[in-house]
């Protein structure tokens, strides 16, 4: 009794199309994707700085006795400080809003407030960890609260409250995901 390729084949196909469209959405979802150029300057400008920095070894805070904050490191070139702004912003996923005209931490509208914000907003998304603080040297810990006015930047307390709030619609997400998914192999079952 021989295999009916002829009835598997196109199946298979389609059922690894399927998988490896779902594995592209999820991967983007959870890494970031770079570009040649992007991953050139990036690779470039970390290696142009040595930096010394006081990261903690497993990435917790408690090395510097409490609450820190990842600012912009003072000094830094300007042309870096944008690299890092706008990886922040955009691969890294930060959240700044807050900096755009009108936002509470636009104003002082310059480089160094403005990748300050981002840096820290995204440290603080990204456990507190060393790596997470660095941007090609650009960056430094600080336990001094850079918020000012009505500029609030996050800290570990402030993040983990948001993010206990938002866990149930993760939650939700993964199950709408996992019934598209069904629904598509039903599709592709009765074809």
């Amino acid at each position: 009794m021989g295999f009916n390729h002829s009835l598997a084949s196109p199946v298979t196909m389609r059922l690894k199309l399927l998988f490896a469209f779902l594995y592209l959405i999820i991967a983007s979802q959870h890494f970031p994707v770079y570009t040649k150029a992007e991953a050139t300057v990036q690779e470039k400008a970390e290696a142009a700085i040595p930096v010394t920095t006081l990261s903690p070894p497993e990435g917790n805070t408690t090395f510097l006795g409490g609450t820190t904050w990842c600012v912009a490191r003072p000094g830094s070139s300007p042309d870096d400080l944008q690299i890092a702004l706008d990886w922040a912003c955009g691969s890294g996923q930060a959240d700044c809003s807050p900096i755009q005209a009108g936002g509470p931490c636009f104003e002082p509208n310059n480089l160094i407030s403005h990748a300050s914000y981002a840096f820290n907003n995204y440290y603080q998304q990204n456990g507190n960890s060393d790596i997470a603080c660095y941007f090609g040297g650009t960056a430094v810990l600080t336990q001094s609260d850079p918020s000012y006015a009505k500029c609030v930047f996050a800290n570990s307390e402030s993040i983990k409250a948001s993010a206990s709030s938002s866990s149930r619609y993760m939650g939700a997400s993964i199950w709408w995901n996992i019934g598209v998914i069904n629904i598509v192999l039903l599709y592709l079952g009765r074809r």
